[in-house]
């Protein structure tokens, strides 16, 4: 499986983003799911995460009722709807997929991850 993620850009705060991670492979719609952020000098941390059902959903303490996690696996397409967006939200933006693991919250653990997207929110 190949990841790649897309979307990111310039916003300011209080606006919106989404971004897009497309899977290559036939057996996307097996992998469980995640998003995951990281800041120059930090860890790269868990932000969303969805079971490859569709039916169960993680989200970090910091964006819970901001963003939404969801995919769409007629398009092999994991999204990351990002609301109301802090100026803390600036960081890379990565995601990963994993057959097995749930919740999907360590990056370097999965079986796949892409490269990144920057996310910017400027005050």
């Amino acid at each position: 499986v190949q990841l790649q993620a897309s979307g990111g850009g310039l916003v300011q705060v209080g606006g919106s983003l989404r971004l897009s991670c497309a899977a290559s492979g036939r057996t996307f719609r097996s992998y469980n799911m995640g998003w995951f952020h990281q800041t120059p000098g930090k860890e790269r941390d868990v932000v969303a995460a969805i079971h490859w059902s569709g039916g169960s959903t993680y989200y970090t303490d910091s964006v819970k009722g901001r963003f939404a996690i969801s995919r769409d696996n007629a398009k092999n397409t994991v999204y990351l709807q990002m609301n109301s967006l802090k100026p803390e939200d600036t960081a890379v933006y990565y995601c990963a997929a994993d057959r097995s693991r749930w919740p999907l919250v360590d990056w370097s653990l999965s079986d796949y991850w892409g490269q990144g997207t920057l996310v910017t929110v400027s005050s």
